[in-house]
């Protein structure tokens, strides 16, 4: 058995009709590469922020996963979304080849200062419980940016080891959509990036699982916050994408019958 994943790191704004064109060349792409899933960075549809033009989101959410249906490619789209409960989540949404709607992971670990009380996304979205999703007969799970990596610099809440709480529930796959901030210094590159890099491998590792990752590239002149690619039970990237700029990768992973 194996999934093929195509990763499609793009540069995230608050412009959907400009995400919604990114998307879709992240889609070209995928097809191009007879890739089973798509992974897209986190807000890579709506933009990463609660005040949603939810219309709009909507308009280009159809189009997206009616192109993903028609072409037989699973989404693991990132986007935030007002559910029907009225409340916002920051999400992976998960489609099935044919279409449908698998459900949302909600980024669990959201990001808020170390003040009493914490402010920041922490106090605008809503948060479900931790499932996994099955995609071509494999279990895959999602996490959203902080999830994997509970950086002690942008969360009051204690590390849940989500990786590995995912691990447990049978997950054979992680996704993991990012838009991580970065500003091209010095500390970013020499602190910020190798913290980033090495959490996914010791966690991959750990929990013996696979991670395929993406994040942001916007803005598309400095590099990424983390790096895209996948990493391997073992801890080693089987593949990399470069850290500057659009970039899409493709690796197809397989796994020993049972």
């Amino acid at each position: 058995m194996t999934l093929r994943i195509a990763g499609a790191q793009l540069p995230v704004t608050r412009d959907v009709d400009e995400n919604l064109k990114g998307i879709f060349r992240a889609l070209d792409f995928a097809i191009s590469e007879g890739a089973d899933l798509l992974l897209t960075p986190e807000g890579s549809l709506s933009g990463y922020t609660h005040e949603i033009d939810m219309d709009a989101t909507r308009g280009a959410l159809e189009q997206v996963t009616d192109r993903a249906r028609s072409e037989g490619v699973a989404l693991a789209l990132g986007t935030c979304f007002v559910e029907g409960d009225g409340k916002c989540y920051n999400q992976i949404r998960f489609y099935e080849k044919d279409g449908a709607f698998l459900g949302f992971h909600s980024k669990t670990l959201t990001c808020g200062s170390m003040t009493d009380s914490p402010r920041g996304e922490i106090n605008h979205y809503a948060v479900k419980a931790l499932e996994t999703f099955p995609i071509q007969g494999v279990a895959v799970g999602g996490l959203i940016c902080n999830d994997l990596w509970a950086n002690p610099g942008c969360t009051p809440i204690p590390d849940p080891h989500l990786t590995h709480q995912l691990a447990n529930m049978g997950a054979q796959v992680i996704v993991h959509a990012v838009n991580g901030g970065r500003n091209g210094s010095a500390f970013a590159k020499e602190v910020v990036w190798p913290f980033h890099q090495s959490n996914l491998q010791l966690r991959a590792r750990a929990s013996k699982v696979w991670i395929a990752t993406v994040d942001s590239c916007h803005p598309c002149d400095i590099p990424c916050s983390a790096p895209g690619g996948v990493v391997d039970p073992g801890g080693q990237w089987a593949v990399q994408a470069e850290s500057i700029g659009e970039q899409f990768y493709v690796y197809t992973i397989g796994f020993e019958e049972e």
